[in-house]
């Protein structure tokens, strides 16, 4: 659990990527499943997509690859960024 939590910080360095995923996060796992409780359906797909779609788009401003991406990459045997070093963030 201590190297999950080391390796999230490393890949979570930039503010706005940080306030993404605060939002994201949620949004994708715990606000898409109390909708789909109510079943209302289609807010909780949109719920799902809209929080992954932040998260993706903090990795985008982070300058690494998303998690599911890096799954994705290494299976097909394609390089990936996991970590950019402290200091190297994208700024916009």
């Amino acid at each position: 659990m201590l190297n999950f939590i080391k390796n999230y910080i490393e890949r979570h360095q930039h503010p706005v990527n940080q306030l993404l995923h605060v939002v994201g996060v949620p949004m994708t796992f715990i606000v898409s499943l109390v909708f789909a409780w109510q079943s209302r359906w289609d807010w909780a797909l949109g719920a799902f997509v809209l929080g992954y779609v932040l998260q993706f788009l903090g990795h985008a401003i982070e300058g690494n690859d998303a998690g599911e991406t890096i799954l994705v990459k290494k299976a097909l045997g394609l390089p990936y960024v996991a970590v950019i070093p402290r200091g190297k963030h994208i700024e916009k």
